[in-house]
């Protein structure tokens, strides 16, 4: 499947994979802004908000889903909406906004690094239908820790 990409930016990257066998291609940030969240007066954490300088034409009937990579984890940061979402009628910039937990200063990570992967994915055309019942499964509405013990 090919899939068109367009730099906004000229410090942009290229999606790629980095590996045979990887499921997200790789996504750089070429640039960054920093965003103070407040909570009566007092700053709670800091988003920053991570530019890629790319739109993405995602195509119809498939999203792309946005997953942090596994080394953001060394720096006290987390995507603020867990998985992004780009939906395949989406024009605009590819941005990265993770959550920087850490009251010690943004050292964070740096322009030019991957911030995150890009994982296209095929989704089905649902059609919802309204039920009075539903069938009945083992597991029936056990929630959270269902399994566990």
């Amino acid at each position: 499947m090919k899939v068109r990409v367009k730099k906004i930016n000229e410090k942009a990257v290229i999606p790629t994979y980095s590996k045979a066998g990887d499921a997200g291609l790789d996504i750089v940030a070429v640039d960054k802004k920093e965003e103070a969240v407040f909570n009566n007066g007092q700053i709670t954490h800091r988003n920053v908000v991570y530019s890629t300088g790319l739109i993405i034409e995602i195509p119809k009937g498939y999203v792309g889903l946005i997953f942090p990579r596994s080394s953001i984890s060394k720096y006290d940061m987390r995507l603020t909406n867990s998985v992004g979402v780009i939906d395949s009628n989406y024009r605009g910039e590819v941005k990265i906004k993770m959550r920087y937990d850490s009251r010690h200063g943004l050292n964070g990570y740096e322009i030019g690094n991957k911030i995150a992967q890009l994982v296209i994915v095929k989704i089905p055309n649902i059609e919802i239908e309204e039920a009075e019942e539903l069938t009945e499964t083992e597991r029936g509405n056990k929630g959270f820790g269902s399994s566990g013990k």
